[in-house]
């Protein structure tokens, strides 16, 4: 658990060759506003390169963002990466086009949560601030 006084440290990123980022930049601001501290990666980042800014910046929660339908092949080997690296403890929220099916599958490889089209950025505020601080927890 964060502790109150200190923000919830976010790493935001874009796996794969998807060029589409507004959507991770509205809910990377919108972290931001809610007192979180956000590493925002950018577009076009390997599995690799995301692991690497994760483990040097020390986070608590990694959110991704997919919407090109790889999911399937990237997350696996992200999932792989955080636990070759001792980040079995990162809280991994994924976000995008997700089809049903996919869910369980994600779910059974460590994704602590998945927010489709139309999720709200409170609603995902409100669960990292519940996972990482307690149910108690107003996000401040």
């Amino acid at each position: 658990m964060v502790q109150d006084n200190q923000p919830i440290r976010v790493l935001v990123a874009k796996p794969g060759l998807d060029g589409h980022d507004r959507g991770a930049k509205v809910i990377a601001r919108a972290m931001r506003d809610a007192g979180m501290e956000v590493i925002y990666t950018g577009i076009r980042q390997t599995p690799e390169m995301i692991v690497q800014a994760a483990v040097q910046e020390d986070v608590e929660v990694l959110g991704l963002s997919i919407l090109s339908g790889a999911h399937m092949e990237l997350m696996p080997e992200i999932m792989r990466l955080l636990s070759a690296n001792g980040m079995e403890d990162v809280l991994v929220v994924l976000g995008g086009i997700i089809p049903e099916e996919d869910r369980q599958p994600l779910s059974d490889i460590g994704i602590d949560a998945v927010f489709g089209p139309g999720a709200s950025t409170q609603g995902i505020i409100d669960y990292i601030n519940q996972e990482r601080r307690g149910p108690d927890s107003d996000g401040k």
